[in-house]
């Protein structure tokens, strides 16, 4: 498939596709483009029905120009301009949401660094701020539990987020907000629960409370990262597996096996949209969540299974 950005011209049948009721697959192969190609072209400029051609060409014209100014100096590490502009767009939700802004583009940049980690002097290049600022932002991310430290080569520290990062995080606000009933409820027994300071420290502690009890229904972190690894196993069989078979390919005992299914069913939101089913052999294999695709697109793809089966044979 050719490189290189989108041409006016290539914007322009994007445009004429999306009036002619074509999706972003056909579109992209009469452009000779991948599906992601159009399917960001369009969302990025204002979604199927709002996408004009010569606007999103101006506008891409502009985050280009943007992209120059901002650049590095020739010689230090550069973005890509579409990353930049997600870094900036999400940190900005996270600023939206209470996070210090260098705090959330710290975060945001290192999520979406492929080589999983940074040290100050990569984030100071790539966000174009101060060592203090980035010393800032770090000394408020790591005590959230969000980015961890650990020594690279010649002994340069570098920034990263592990895969167990969220759970931690997640963890931690549930301890916090047990905390914070705690001390409601202490305060409720000060003013007299007959009191209307009392009674709004009471409904306070009762909230968060039933907050950390939900918060925390979830099981360990060991416990967890076994009842994902039992979702992968059977994803990657890609048929019905028995506790033995998967005891085996696993390498775990059995007891350690059934525990993590037992997880696995009891907190199905773990990997949705898929879900643990437990076949009428006693079998475990994995099903779409039966929230998430309607009856009429489970007919349809069951269809398209069928005719591709039927052009194999």
């Amino acid at each position: 498939m050719p490189g290189g950005r989108l041409t006016h011209q290539d914007r322009r049948r994007i445009a004429t596709g999306l009036a002619d009721g074509l999706g972003y697959a056909e579109i992209a192969r009469r452009l000779d483009r991948p599906t992601s190609t159009i399917s960001r072209e369009v969302t990025r400029n204002g979604g199927p029905d709002r996408y004009r051609a010569d606007h999103a060409h101006l506008a891409t014209e502009r985050r280009a120009r943007r992209a120059t100014l901002a650049r590095p100096p020739s010689g230090e590490p550069t973005d890509d301009a579409d990353v930049q502009e997600f870094i900036e767009r999400f940190a900005g939700l996270m600023i939206q949401a209470g996070l210090p802004r260098t705090a959330a583009r710290v975060l945001v940049c290192l999520v979406a660094t492929d080589a999983g980690a940074l040290t100050a002097a990569e984030l100071v290049q790539r966000l174009r701020v101060s060592p203090a600022s980035i010393s800032k932002a770090i000394a408020y991310l790591e005590p959230l539990e969000l980015v961890q430290r650990e020594r690279g080569r010649r002994g340069r520290e570098r920034y990263l987020i592990d895969d167990d990062a969220w759970l931690r995080t997640w963890l931690s606000s549930a301890r916090t907000h047990a905390m914070w009933a705690d001390a409601a409820r202490q305060g409720a027994e000060l003013f007299g629960a007959d009191s209307p300071a009392g009674a709004r420290l009471t409904q306070m502690a009762r909230f968060f409370a039933d907050l950390s009890d939900d918060m925390t229904e979830y099981p360990d972190l060991a416990a967890l990262n076994d009842a994902v690894t039992v979702f992968a196993a059977l994803v990657h069989a890609k048929r019905p597996l028995t506790v033995e078979h998967l005891a085996t390919a696993l390498d775990w005992p059995a007891d350690r096996v059934t525990k993590a299914l037992d997880d696995a069913e009891r907190h199905s939101g773990l990997a949705d949209p898929v879900v643990l089913h437990r076949t009428e052999s006693g079998a475990y294999t994995i099903t779409a969540g039966p929230d998430r695709l309607s009856p009429a697109q489970r007919k349809a793809l069951d269809a398209v299974e069928s005719d591709t089966e039927t052009s194999h044979a």
